[in-house]
């Protein structure tokens, strides 16, 4: 994937439940932000990431940066590639709930890079939202 000209739909979007409890947004900014990076699962040179490969790739690389929860779910997705091509393909999305900070943004940053040199992959889809979030 590549960050230019990305289309990509979503088929399922579940909220996460790993958030502090009564957080709001104040007039510096959201005191709570919610991330979806998006792993599309083809790999450009042919062939697919397997579930086996995922599940090592998010417990060794994604739940350690992420300790205190996390949402994974699966979608299909399509946009246009580097390559000017349609692509059409399962994809895997987590989603974190955290309070902005540096840490986080170098552990995304982190596990995007991993995943692209892992998978060949052009890129990770990153998408943040302000969040208010209550735990009842």
């Amino acid at each position: 994937m590549t960050r230019r000209a990305l289309l990509l739909s979503v088929l399922l979007l579940f909220p996460s439940a790993c958030a502090s409890v009564g957080t709001t947004q104040s007039a510096a900014g959201p005191a709570m932000v919610v991330d979806r990076l998006f792993f599309g699962t083809n790999i450009p040179s042919g062939g697919r990431v397997s579930d086996d490969e995922w599940r090592s790739f998010v417990r060794e690389v994604v739940t350690p940066r992420f300790k205190d929860g996390l949402t994974i779910f699966e979608a299909n997705g399509q946009w246009l590639d580097p390559r000017g091509e349609l692509v059409r393909e399962h994809v895997m999305v987590v989603e974190v709930a955290h309070k902005p900070a540096s840490d986080v943004e170098a552990s995304i940053r982190d596990i995007a890079n991993e995943y692209k040199k892992r998978f060949k992959q052009d890129a990770v889809l990153r998408m943040t939202v302000p969040a208010t979030m209550t735990l009842y």
